[in-house]
């Protein structure tokens, strides 16, 4: 699993959260990084309200492009932006989108609530 968010105290936070519940995960500040996903990773939780919303709809469509089996959690105050690219793309999952602010717990319900539909893609969280 992967985090991305340009504001550190979201990336420590959420890391912690997350590791302390047992899920193993990565950070980045850079949605460049997005790119070097593992194609194992099951789910990216993506901050985008920090970033260019060019650049966050490229890498929606990054991540979107490989297929249904990686679940994109996107946690933002102004969804609208995003409607293009968050919409029905032919991919049997579509992203899920949590209202900003979002606490640990309900970024971990999505999560396992992905890995409990999917057993196969839950190798690396």
């Amino acid at each position: 699993m992967t985090v991305v968010a340009e504001n550190r105290e979201t990336i420590d936070g959420l890391h912690g959260y997350l590791n302390g519940a047992g899920v193993v995960s990565r950070t980045t500040r850079s949605l460049a990084d997005v790119a070097a996903v593992p194609a194992s990773t099951s789910a990216v939780v993506l901050f985008p309200d920090e970033f260019e919303p060019t650049e966050v709809t490229r890498c929606i469509s990054s991540l979107r492009a490989r297929g249904p089996k990686v679940l994109l959690v996107i946690v933002t105050s102004t969804p609208q932006r995003l409607r293009a690219a968050l919409g029905p793309n032919g991919s049997e999952l579509l992203p899920v989108v949590l209202p900003k602010p979002a606490f640990g717990w309900s970024i971990l319900d999505a999560i396992r609530e992905h890995a409990n539909a999917h057993p196969a893609s839950g190798n690396e969280r």
